[in-house]
């Protein structure tokens, strides 16, 4: 679609430049209040980016990433706690405890498509819901854990803002390598996957391997984010990660834009700010994201991303080298 065809000009680099610094300034220039808030949408940056590798680019409809941020969550706080691990060896254990679980779920489903492979993911999401709830011994029960707050020492810096900068790196790391990723080999076979399963067989690519890979890369990105929003936080507790969790996430990435790496930036960013202007209103919740759903689907069908790459010139995702990419 050439320039003239699009609604207006807005150079992609600069939108993202100014919101980079506009993240980066954050505890600069606002109360803790709001550092708290935009961490918490780092955190679900990085949570809906892992996702929509998972769901947007290799096509597998899996409902396992919110109990996954809660195991990497419950694994780097209950190492702080009853282990006594400082965050910065908790945090790299925990969020491989996550993606061992992952992978090991991961096995069994890959046999399974569409809807059985749906239900298997939030059969295995109400177990460790269940887990987190009755297992008192090791998770702390209904009460939870609280987590000690981390210590930046010899940084002359408070805890808010140095795990605020933390989440923000780790934004920045989870963002260009998925990037980089969805434009590679592994990228393409991904979307060969989600295009068509016989076809991308027929290709010589080994199917089960490379969805496995992605709910392993899917399974780092939800670790890492519950280890960092444990921290966060300061506390760990079942109804953070029940099936709720799970309707967030994906309602980040369907808003965002399904394949769309930007387009998941965008909806976690739009989603966390709906959920708290909503905050008060707790029983509108659920009503306000099934809104903001319905919405999108009747009127932004791709999202956010897509909206914004057929509209405005400079915002199409070129994740990929085809033909067709090539002719517009």
């Amino acid at each position: 679609m050439s320039n003239a065809k699009r609604l207006f000009w807005l150079p992609r680099g600069y939108v993202i430049g100014a919101g980079f610094v506009g993240f980066a300034v954050i505890p600069l220039l606002l109360s803790q209040y709001y550092i708290f808030i935009a961490n918490i949408a780092l955190i679900h940056i990085v949570l809906a980016v892992g996702l929509n590798i998972v769901l947007g680019f290799t096509g597998q409809l899996v409902f396992a990433n919110g109990v996954l941020f809660g195991v990497g969550a419950y694994a780097t706080g209950l190492l702080m706690v009853d282990a006594h691990w400082p965050f910065w060896f908790a945090f790299p254990a925990g969020t491989a405890i996550a993606t061992i679980i992952g992978v090991l779920v991961a096995l069994p489903a890959l046999r399974l498509r569409g809807l059985y492979l749906a239900l298997a993911t939030v059969a295995f999401a109400q177990f460790a819901l269940w887990v987190f709830i009755h297992f008192d011994s090791l998770t702390h029960g209904v009460s939870g854990a609280v987590i000690p707050p981390l210590n930046f020492a010899p940084l002359p810096i408070i805890p808010p803002v140095g795990i605020y900068y933390l989440s923000f790196v780790l934004v920045i790391v989870a963002v260009y390598l998925a990037i980089n990723l969805v434009r590679s080999r592994i990228g393409r076979a991904f979307v060969a996957i989600r295009e068509s399963e016989r076809a991308a067989e027929a290709l010589a690519i080994d199917v089960p391997r490379y969805k496995l890979l992605a709910y392993f890369i899917s399974a780092v990105y939800a670790g890492a984010a519950g280890g960092l929003f444990s921290a966060v936080v300061g506390a760990v507790v079942p109804d953070q990660f029940n099936l709720f969790q799970i309707v967030l996430q994906f309602c980040m990435v369907l808003v965002g834009g399904i394949g769309m790496i930007w387009g998941s930036v965008l909806g976690a960013i739009a989603v966390i700010g709906l959920q708290e202007m909503l905050r008060g209103l707790r029983e509108l919740q659920e009503v306000g994201f099934g809104l903001l759903l319905l919405l999108t689907v009747l009127f932004l069908p791709g999202g956010f991303g897509a909206f914004l790459a057929k509209h405005v010139a400079g915002w199409r995702e070129n994740l990929r080298n085809t033909s067709e990419d090539h002719a517009r």
